[in-house]
């Protein structure tokens, strides 16, 4: 099949919905359920732009298995140039959703890319690996994926659990695969997902009775006993007065899974703690890193365009401290475009000739991103302040008897009432809304603990040896005896 369009997306999900609960409501028909089908449609969109022909040079290339033309996210590269065109395609993408769409299908292609390239690490379901890497690029699937168990009692491992089976294990085996029960969090965007990848992601200091746990396999969303418990959304029907949360909320939900067979050419990891615990040397988050560095540099351009032109409405932008906090953000901007571009510029290729970007300064950005984030999200509050409050209710007030109040007291200094809360309403969804708060909270924990992270990877897996070295220089140029520079 190759690369889809948005109807075949749109037509496989109608034909194959995943059991979705909001409330008491189970959706039938995501692509027509009013909370589900604007996200849906934002989707196909994207699906429908890899095929635009100016576009196609760095959105798809031929398959090397069908000859058919895939998604340019499940390309291995061999060159830097091949980076470059990853780059590209992740950043093309991003723009359309103005960064607001954490987990388009990109990221779960970027994730699967390395684990295909590394497939050797799962030993004997190494096959299953890149079976399953060339079924998701062939068919040009969207997933979601899960890692994390129910905040239940944190403090115990799973088999301490009120049920062993609370957090996601093994019931039994069969010929035909394993049988799974309990759940997993957090399935973003899995209401309109094809399939799921899952694995837990780590097993700190298991028991034999915790083997059950470890785990990972992939399955499609539909597949029964199977069913996602959706958060709260925040959809809201008037693209006016809530032009983002009208077309991006990525419905997040539990995934419980209730006696679900996985067959075994989908199992990954079966029972392997060390695995589990170690699926860290697969390096998949060089090129997540390098989709979501992308992405946090466009939704931070365009926070910045917005504070740039509010201020400019109400002639705000002439205060230093104005200038210096819109200042703060373009530099967030700037060193996420640099880390990007070193990663790709200091790559390396492994043994077989294949480029990862380098990961070092990746991770720098994912972990000063979950700090930049919602401090840009204040900036937003500090600098619009009132304006992000005092906003008309809805855009019918303009064909209300109140009218010429809205014309004569909500205009901007230059431009028109409806110009200027068309803006302010777009950082309003962004700074004081529920779907606003939701991103701040996506960006502070979608990649983990951020204090485990900058420990794991700033502290622990950091190389020490430059500055280390720079230290031993200096206390080797002297010694006790020397009390002159000379």
């Amino acid at each position: 099949m190759g690369a889809r369009k948005g109807i075949d997306y749109i037509e496989r999900l109608k034909n194959n919905p995943p059991e979705t609960w909001i409330g008491n409501e189970k959706v039938t028909d995501p692509t027509t359920h009013p909370v589900l089908a604007p996200a849906v449609n934002s989707i196909a969109r994207l699906y429908d732009s890899q095929w635009e022909k100016e576009k196609r040079s760095f959105m798809l290339f031929p398959s090397p298995k069908s000859g058919d033309l895939v998604g340019a996210s499940f390309l291995v590269p061999t060159s830097k140039e091949d980076l470059a065109i990853r780059r590209m395609m992740h950043q093309d993408w991003a723009e359309q959703t103005f960064g607001m769409m954490g987990r388009s299908t990109d990221f779960m292609s970027a994730m699967l890319t390395a684990w295909y390239i590394n497939a050797d690490f799962f030993g004997p379901y190494a096959d299953n690996v890149r079976n399953y890497f060339e079924y998701v690029r062939e068919n040009d699937l969207y997933l979601t994926h899960v890692l994390i168990d129910p905040q239940v009692d944190r403090g115990k491992p799973p088999s301490e659990q009120p049920d062993e089976y609370t957090y996601l294990g093994v019931v039994k085996e069969t010929d035909a695969g394993i049988i799974v029960r309990g759940a997993k969090m957090l399935a973003t965007a899995g209401p309109y997902a094809d399939e799921m990848l899952v694995w837990p992601f780590h097993l700190r200091k298991p028991t034999e009775k915790d083997y059950k746990y470890a785990i990972s396999f992939a399955i499609p969303m539909n597949t029964p006993g199977v069913r996602l418990i959706a958060r709260e959304p925040f959809t809201r029907s008037s693209v006016y007065d809530h032009p983002l949360a009208s077309r991006f909320d990525e419905l997040d939900g539990v995934v419980v899974f209730d006696d679900v067979l996985v067959p075994w050419e989908r199992v990954f990891i079966y029972q392997d703690v060390e695995r589990v615990n170690t699926i860290w040397k697969l390096n998949s988050n060089a090129f997540t890193g390098h989709q979501t560095a992308i992405r946090l540099q466009t939704k931070l351009q365009f926070l910045a365009g917005i504070v740039m032109k509010a201020t400019e409405m109400v002639n705000t932008n002439q205060f230093p401290h104005v200038q210096d906090m819109i200042g703060e953000i373009t530099t967030y901007i700037e060193l996420i475009r640099a880390a990007v571009m070193a990663s790709e510029a200091t790559a390396k290729p492994n043994a077989d000739g294949i480029y990862f970007p380098n990961v070092t300064p990746l991770y720098a950005i994912r972990n000063s991103g979950n700090r930049w984030y919602p401090r840009v999200r204040e900036i937003i509050q500090l600098v619009i302040a009132g304006g992000l409050m005092y906003q008309p209710a809805s855009v019918e007030v303009f064909n209300s008897p109140i009218a010429k109040d809205i014309q004569k007291y909500y205009r901007g200094a230059t431009v028109t009432a409806e110009e200027k809360i068309k803006l302010f309403k777009v950082a309003a969804d962004i700074a004081v809304s529920d779907f606003g708060s939701r991103h701040e909270l996506y960006e502070r924990f979608y990649a983990g603990d951020p204090m485990f992270l900058r420990i794991q990877t700033q502290y622990l897996g950091y190389d020490k040896q430059e500055a280390l070295a720079l230290v031993d220089r200096l206390l080797a140029s002297y010694n006790i005896e020397q009390t002159s520079s000379q």
